[in-house]
């Protein structure tokens, strides 16, 4: 018999984590969506399970200060936690979970790497998963058939190009309350359009902290449907002095703090920062870096008149240089081998239109 919650869970599971509740600052800076993979016919066809052409792929970070650790999210009686889609969730039939459980070899096989799953860090068996902006490239996973292949520019970065995995050791995974809910992600596709719950969550004991401790960002989710994708969550974070932070999508009360980015719908975008589209836009990589950086423009339209250019952080030009005419993807790199190393603005100007990053040299 599946475990039915009492009122008082959401809270025990809280006491479980830590041990003291004060509030000293917003551990929990952000929710990041990331547009992961637009599918196309070809992914439609080669998938193990039903993918509509047009799908698209998202994942969910939560993005904390340095220090701080997911611990949960979670719905209560009084803050439901939902995610929803207008149509159905795809669910890859092979190797396929309500968590990332496949291991990067099996990722090469047909659309594994588009399932919808929870998760507390990682992306498959011994890696994280990070923002494609984030990954280096190496070690890409080659699809062994010929699919994941489609370069919409929605999605920004190709998964040929960078997939957003890098190896590591996520935190370990949890669940109490959800056997019924969770159940819309397992090895079924487009069995179902909603998972919610008003007394359950999934969660990692120990907290899980970002592979790159200054981003700390953690992957909580990733789902792939046709239809618009909403939700509202509620998050539990833990602070460096072994307290911990609530943070919810609407309806604070007491010690709560409302957050505008926890709640989320893929057809206006209006709740959440726009970290997404411009990270998608614009990628330097890696960072830190030594001497030379790479540089990815994914730009929608047909750009003439480009160039980027590097200031100190007092404003001083350090470099600039024109970049060739741009039509969808490009690639280049930047040479601060002769900088000091320090941090560093990177502004990349497309017909008039400005982007900037900033880059560490050490």
């Amino acid at each position: 018999m599946k475990n039915i919650f009492t009122k008082g869970f959401i809270f025990s599971l809280g006491m479980l984590l830590t041990s003291s509740f004060t509030y000293s600052q917003n551990g929990l800076e952000n929710v990041i969506v990331e547009r992961y993979y637009v599918s196309d016919a070809n992914d439609a066809e080669g998938s193990i399970g039903v993918l509509p052409a047009g799908s698209v792929t998202y994942r969910v970070f939560v993005d904390m200060l340095q220090g701080y650790n997911f611990q949960m999210a979670y719905g209560s009686s009084s803050h439901t936690l939902s995610i929803n889609t207008t149509s159905s969730f795809f669910n890859n039939e092979d190797r396929g979970g309500t968590n990332p459980t496949y291991t990067k070899t099996q990722a090469k096989n047909n659309t594994v790497m588009l399932d919808s799953w929870l998760s507390v860090g990682a992306s498959c068996v011994g890696n994280f998963g990070i923002l494609k902006a984030e990954d280096d490239g190496v070690a890409n996973v080659v699809n062994a058939d010929d699919l994941l292949l489609n370069n919409d520019p929605l999605a920004g970065i190709p998964l040929s190009v960078q997939d957003g995995l890098i190896a590591g050791s996520p935190g370990s995974f949890g669940t109490l309350g959800i056997d019924s809910e969770i159940a819309v992600f397992d090895a079924t596709s487009q069995v179902g359009n909603s998972f919610s719950t008003t007394n359950g969550a999934w969660y990692c004991l120990s907290g899980a902290v970002g592979p790159d401790p200054l981003l700390n960002r953690v992957l909580i989710a990733q789902i792939t449907t046709d239809g618009v994708l909403t939700f509202e969550l509620n998050v539990q974070v833990g602070t460096p002095t072994g307290d911990i932070e609530k943070y919810v999508a609407k309806n604070s009360v007491g010690d709560e703090i409302q957050l505008d980015c926890l709640s989320f719908n893929s057809s206006i975008h209006t709740s959440i920062k726009p970290v997404l589209e411009k990270d998608n836009l614009l990628t330097i990589f890696p960072n830190p870096t030594h001497n030379i950086a790479t540089i990815n423009i994914n730009s929608v339209g047909e750009n003439s008149n480009n160039y980027y250019t590097v200031y100190d952080l007092i404003g001083n030009i350090i470099l600039k240089k024109k970049i060739e005419s741009i039509s969808g993807f490009y690639n280049g790199t930047i040479d601060v081998s002769s900088c000091a190393n320090g941090l560093y603005i990177i502004a990349v100007s497309l017909d008039g239109t400005t982007l900037t990053r900033k880059l560490i040299k050490n």
